[in-house]
C-alpha cells in the first residue's frame, strides 16, 4: 500500500486528487497539508492533517506527494519536496514556465524519484474516442482538427487567483495546458504555432481568450478557449478525406467527482446517448450519419498508472518532459500572439527525464 498525502485541500486536492487516489487500489490518501481548516478530515475520517509542507516532509511513511495548490506555488514547493528525495505528482501546470520545469526535471533526475504532471484530460472520454476513430481510419486522413473549451462567464469569478493579474494567471496556462497536451499526446511535436492570446472582457485581468493553430506536414490543429460563448462550439471537429466528426460537450468526471469521495459506481461518469458524438462518412457516393459511443473516460487510469511506475512495473502514465513542451510551446504562443507572426518550434534541445 503506498501512502499519499496532498499539499493543499482547494478545488484541485479536494475534486480531483482526493477522490482519485480514494478509488485506485494500492493507494492510501493518507495525509494533507491545510493550514488553517479540516475540510478534508470531515471528508476522510482517519486522515492526518498538517498545517504546514515542513512537518509532512518529515512523515517518512508517506510515498508519494500531491502539489494541488495554485499554479504560482509550484515550482517552489515540487522544489522542496524532491530535495528531501520523495516521489511528486504536481496539478498542472506542473510551473509557470519552462525552464522551471526543466529545473525540477533535472533534480528529480538527482535525487532519482518520479516527476509526474497530473495531465489528467489524456483520460476523458472525447480524447479516447478520437484515438480509436483514428485507429479505425473512420475519416481518412485527417486534415483539420478543433479542440475547443468555450465558457459563458462573462463576470470574472470574485476572489479567483486565476482570474487576477499575476504569475499563472490566465486561460492559456489553465485550459491551454489541457488543450494543448490532448494534441500533442495524438499528433505528436508540430512544426509551428501561430496564436492569438488576449482579453474580450471588461476590465483589467489576465487572458481569457486563445486561439492557436498548430502546424503538422499535411494539415492543422486548432486549440482554442473563451469566456464569452453563450453559444458554445463543438468540443471536437474533425474533418478527414472521408467524413466529419464532431461533438459538444466535456467529459462529466469533473461534475461527477465534486459531489463524491470514493467511486463505488462503475456508471459514475456514463454519458447519454444523447450526448454522444456524430460521425458522417460518405459511401458510393451517398452519406451515412451515426451516432459515436465514446470510449469512456477515466482519470483513475492516471493514478493506476502512478501506483504501477512507483513500483516499478511501468514508466509513468505521464513523464515531466510532457509538461515541459505543454509549456515551451505555450511560450512559442505567447510570443506567435505578440508578434503578430507564426513561430517554427525547435524540439532539439529538450531536458531528460527521471
Amino acid at each position: 500500500m503506498i501512502r499519499v498525502g496532498i499539499v493543499g485541500f482547494g478545488t484541485a486536492g479536494r475534486v480531483f486528487h482526493a477522490p482519485l487516489i480514494s478509488s485506485v487500489e494500492g493507494l492510501e490518501l493518507a495525509a494533507v497539508v491545510e493550514r488553517s481548516t479540516n475540510h478534508a478530515a470531515l471528508r476522510y475520517p482517519g486522515i492526518v492533517t498538517y498545517r504546514s509542507l515542513e512537518a509532512m516532509l518529515k512523515d517518512d511513511s508517506l510515498g508519494l506527494l500531491v502539489v494541488a495548490t495554485p499554479t504560482d506555488s509550484h515550482s517552489s514547493i515540487v522544489q522542496q519536496i524532491l530535495q528531501t528525495g520523495k516521489n511528486v505528482v504536481v496539478d498542472k501546470p506542473m510551473a509557470v514556465t519552462s525552464a522551471e520545469i526543466a529545473r525540477l526535471m533535472t533534480l528529480a533526475k538527482e535525487r532519482d524519484v518520479l516527476l509526474s504532471p497530473f495531465h489528467s484530460r489524456r483520460w476523458d472520454d472525447n480524447l479516447r474516442t478520437l484515438r480509436k476513430l483514428m485507429q479505425e481510419k473512420s475519416l481518412g486522413r485527417l486534415v483539420h482538427v478543433e479542440l475547443n473549451w468555450d465558457r459563458w462567464r462573462p463576470v470574472p469569478r470574485a476572489g479567483s487567483w486565476r482570474e487576477k493579474l499575476g504569475p499563472g494567471a490566465g486561460v492559456l496556462l489553465d485550459l491551454g495546458t489541457h488543450l494543448v497536451d490532448q494534441a500533442l499526446e495524438l499528433f505528436g511535436l508540430p512544426d509551428a504555432v501561430s496564436a492569438e492570446v488576449g482579453r474580450e472582457r471588461d476590465g483589467e485581468g489576465p487572458d481569457d481568450s486563445f486561439t492557436l493553430r498548430l502546424g503538422y506536414p499535411q494539415f492543422s490543429v486548432i486549440v482554442s478557449s473563451n469566456c464569452l460563448s453563450s453559444l458554445p462550439r463543438p468540443n471536437v471537429y474533425l474533418r478527414g478525406t472521408k467524413g466529419n466528426f464532431w461533438k459538444w460537450g466535456l467529459d462529466p468526471q469533473e461534475e461527477a467527482l465534486k459531489t463524491i469521495t470514493k467511486i463505488e459506481d462503475e456508471s459514475w461518469a456514463r454519458e447519454p446517448s444523447s450526448s454522444w458524438g456524430t460521425l458522417a462518412t460518405g459511401e458510393d457516393g451517398s452519406m451515412v450519419t451515426s451516432q459515436v459511443e465514446p470510449v469512456y473516460g477515466d482519470y483513475r487510469l492516471y493514478y493506476a498508472g502512478i501506483r504501477d511506475a512507483l513500483l516499478a512495473k511501468t514508466p509513468p502514465p505521464v513523464p515531466a518532459l510532457a509538461a515541459w513542451r505543454v509549456a515551451h510551446l505555450i511560450e512559442w504562443a505567447r510570443s506567435s500572439s505578440e508578434q503578430r507572426r507564426e513561430i517554427s518550434c525547435e524540439w532539439r534541445e529538450e531536458p531528460e527525464s527521471a
